[in-house]
């Protein structure tokens, strides 16, 4: 059976419990994260992305780093999430100042080996779905887990949903992380 690459996407303290920018499900994401990344019958290859401001940006990133500068500059927002303290040993964490993962190299020849791509973590609306999108126009497949992905408040995750639903099934397939196991397992 091919290996599927997961994609634990930008869980940095600022999106966490108290976080500049709380997204409430996080922790709840991080949970199925971990225990997704713990299953035998996953079998994944485990890649970690990080978002950091550009040290120049251009056009309106330029403005975004102005708006958000205390936030950017913050280490500790910065920083990983603690509960990821030891994949982050085990599994590769890249860094990226823009939304998509899939602007790191090492995260595109990845996904380019891969089955297929399960996506995770934060912020559904920004760097999730604007990972999704130039995955699917490599042709690569995408599976959403729905239980896994958080972003700024209920309403704004199911509006990610609804859009990634119409490429569905061809080029996304949304599921739970349960129901992703449940599917490695069938297959064995």
């Amino acid at each position: 059976m091919e290996k599927d690459l997961l994609l634990v996407i930008d869980m940095q303290n600022v999106y966490g419990k108290g976080g500049a920018w709380e997204c409430p499900g996080s922790l709840q994401a991080a949970e199925k994260i971990k225990e997704l990344i713990s299953s035998e019958e996953a079998n994944l290859e485990v890649i970690f992305t990080r978002f950091l401001a550009p040290e120049r940006p251009e056009g309106t990133w330029g403005d975004y780093n102005r708006e958000y500068a205390a936030i950017n500059n913050d280490l500790q927002a910065n920083e990983m999430m603690g509960v990821f303290r030891e994949e982050l040993k085990k599994y590769p964490l890249y860094s990226k100042s823009v939304y998509s993962s899939l602007s790191i190299p090492e995260v595109r020849d990845a996904a380019k080996r891969a089955g297929r791509v399960l996506l995770s973590g934060v912020v559904a609306e920004c760097c999730v779905l604007f990972t999704a999108v130039p995955l699917i126009d490599e042709g690569i497949k995408v599976i959403y887990l729905k239980d896994a992905v958080a972003g700024i408040d209920e309403d704004t995750e199911k509006a990610v949903e609804t859009v990634l639903s119409g490429l569905a099934p061809l080029q996304v397939v949304l599921e739970t992380t349960d129901e992703y196991k449940r599917e490695r397992q069938a297959g064995s």
